[in-house]
């Protein structure tokens, strides 16, 4: 890997900010050229086959967030279209001189408020796959309320990390999760878990604190 390894230094702080309906409305209109020109079968289970939708908005909408806080050009096709693969490099920054390719890992969830035990599911192939180009992944969470949708910032972490068993927790195909409510889950193939400690608190600037709906949060 070329990129020079950033050491953990755990989560120190994350930011959320308001999403725009502009940006929503952008999402829509890629999610709806992914829908219609997918040539390839789902690999999820019947009861995620029937969010698709839902699961693409979620990836695309946290890719456009991200491309507008860091000032880099949003996506132009929604993954799931034909000629929307980008084998894990959804952006590239520059960090002190350091070129960081990041793979942005978007989830919806019913609260941003975290604490330091809640985790980002990353699935084992991505981690594995050998044509990957991907350094670092981004963690974005979006909750929804009243009709608006705010994004929370989680941070990055290091897939040499993750190779390295620094951190992440590897679960087979199979296993029984609990949540928090007691409710369950079962992974449909083999995926990490990384706590939402050990992701590295985001980036960011004086640019970024002046957007819309911005907050600073603690990990509880």
């Amino acid at each position: 890997m070329a990129t020079e390894h950033v050491k953990n230094k755990g989560n120190k702080f994350y930011f959320s900010i308001d999403v725009s309906e502009e940006q929503i409305a952008y999402a829509q209109k890629l999610v709806d050229y992914s829908l219609k020109h997918h040539p390839v079968s789902n690999i999820w289970d019947k009861e995620k086959k029937d969010k698709t939708r839902d699961l693409r908005m979620t990836g695309t909408l946290g890719e456009i967030v991200f491309a507008d806080l860091y000032r880099l050009q949003r996506p132009k096709r929604s993954f799931g279209a034909l000629d929307g693969q980008d084998y894990g490099k959804d952006f590239q920054l520059i960090i002190q001189k350091q070129k960081m390719i990041f793979d942005i890992k978007t989830m919806h969830r019913k609260t941003n408020i975290f604490y330091g035990n809640y985790v980002l599911n990353i699935p084992a192939r991505n981690v594995k796959r050998t044509d990957s180009l991907t350094d670092f992944y981004y963690c974005i969470s979006l909750h929804k309320e009243n009709d608006k949708i705010t994004a929370s910032i989680i941070g990055y972490l290091s897939k040499k990390d993750i190779l390295d068993e620094k951190i992440g927790i590897l679960y087979r195909k199979g296993t029984k999760r609990i949540r928090a409510d007691k409710t369950y889950f079962t992974f449909f193939e083999d995926t990490y878990e990384v706590f939402f400690r050990n992701i590295q608190s985001p980036f960011i600037s004086d640019r970024i604190k002046q957007f819309k709906g911005f907050k600073m949060h603690y990990l509880r």
